[in-house]
């Protein structure tokens, strides 16, 4: 997205067309987000009230499996010298991300989650 991700946006550009029609077509889906701005924005909470959330706690990202993902994209990610060259670099490794590597940081979560309250809401190996 190019600009300010505001509330606002987040919910026009991200949450009503994409995010709602997906988690209405997955019964019993929990929907993660972390605490950034817009995530947290009242508008965004409101359009949020009509499907089942996890709390998320900002402090741990190593919970995140997207961090993960950013993560490896960030290390894949070739020397760009313009903005248009830097968008194809991420839109290119994004479309080529292992899927194995995908379905693995999902099916981690239950083993994160536990590890996690091991901790007392602390550091993990993950």
């Amino acid at each position: 997205m190019r600009g300010t991700l505001t509330g606002q946006r987040y919910v026009d550009d991200i949450l009503r067309p994409h995010v709602g029609p997906f988690l209405n077509g997955l019964p019993g889906a929990i929907f993660q987000q972390d605490n950034a701005l817009p995530h947290t924005a009242r508008v965004a909470q409101d359009f949020l009230r009509n499907f089942q959330t996890l709390p998320w706690s900002a402090r741990f990202p190593d919970l995140s499996p997207v961090e993960h993902v950013w993560n490896q994209l960030q290390r894949q990610m070739p020397s760009c010298h313009s903005v248009h060259d830097l968008e194809l670099a991420v839109q290119d490794l994004w479309a080529h991300l292992p899927q194995d590597n995908l379905r693995y940081l999902i099916n981690s979560m239950p083993d994160r989650v536990a590890a996690y309250v091991v901790a007392g809401g602390g550091p993990t190996r993950y």
